[in-house]
């Protein structure tokens, strides 16, 4: 019975190990190749470089190449990931504690909306999405193509399912005398959620941050739709592709590019792991 418990131990390591490799080695790809030149890349993509100053010589040319603009991509970046995480979060833990606190069956009909809007695949509604987004242009005269209103938008829609799902199981598991007790000392319903509720949501707010940041700031499916590669808004996925032309690809460039856009999320959630998993389980399991 040891023999066989050891053994299933032994197997269920070596799986272990051997997903951590497929999953830790694009990455170690991409680092390595990040410092070759483009000759390096195509003939020996595997093998170490040469001359690790390869990797310096090409940030530098990254950076100073006008027709890539990828000072102004991370710029632009950081603008749509703030702007869209700093909106879903407040409208998404908004949402849910309403459908928490309004228990009807108007309020589960809602929720179990946002529930199903998660298994909606993105493709779906992608070119719905884009003719709508026109539509309101033309209409309301409100710059949702080629801007950051459009993009940010787009992320809190489709971010919110999600969003509201965590939070939701979340403030199930908060008293309801705490706001009792607040609103007979004469606290409104905003100064509540802001002063009261919201601080409580910490663990939460950080996983859903993470989560959605990490996907916001890798997309480039969303952004080529909405902003598309003459946009003056460029993501930096979309600033990544412009590496690779029809006919020629800057595979050094490319490889260093996307490791430059990397650290910052990886350095992100390893730092912030332990609130991902809290938040995940605290949230989930109360739904």
């Amino acid at each position: 019975m040891i023999n066989r418990k050891k053994i299933l131990l032994g197997i269920a390591e070596a799986i272990t190990l051997l997903l951590a490799v497929a999953f830790v080695s694009p990455l170690v790809l991409v680092f390595i190749n990040s410092a070759k030149n483009n000759q390096e890349i195509i003939l020996t993509p595997l093998a170490l470089p040469d001359n690790w100053m390869n990797l310096v010589n090409n940030v530098r040319d990254i950076i100073t190449n006008p027709n890539v603009g990828y000072v102004q991509a991370i710029f632009s970046s950081l603008t749509v990931t703030v702007l869209s995480l700093s909106l879903l979060v407040v409208a998404s833990a908004m949402a849910a504690w309403v459908l928490v606190r309004t228990k009807n069956k108007i309020s589960n009909i809602i929720f179990m909306m946002f529930v199903g809007a998660m298994v909606i695949p993105f493709q779906v509604v992608m070119f719905p999405l884009v003719k709508w987004l026109s539509l309101v242009q033309n209409f309301l005269h409100i710059p949702l193509l080629r801007s950051y209103t459009g993009i940010v938008v787009a992320y809190l829609g489709f971010g919110s399912s999600l969003a509201v799902f965590l939070f939701h199981g979340f403030i199930k598991g908060i008293p309801l005398e705490i706001e009792e007790a607040a609103a007979i000392d004469g606290c409104s319903k905003p100064r509540i959620f802001f002063s009261i509720i919201l601080p409580i949501l910490k663990p939460i707010v950080v996983t859903v941050i993470v989560l959605n940041g990490i996907w916001i700031w890798n997309d480039y499916l969303l952004p080529m739709l909405v902003l598309g590669k003459g946009s003056p808004v460029q993501t930096l996925p979309l600033a990544v592709s412009n590496f690779a032309g029809a006919f020629l690809k800057r595979w050094d460039l490319m490889m260093t590019a996307i490791l430059m856009a990397l650290l910052p999320v990886v350095v992100f959630f390893i730092s912030a792991q332990k609130h991902i998993i809290k938040g995940m389980v605290e949230g989930a399991i109360k739904s």
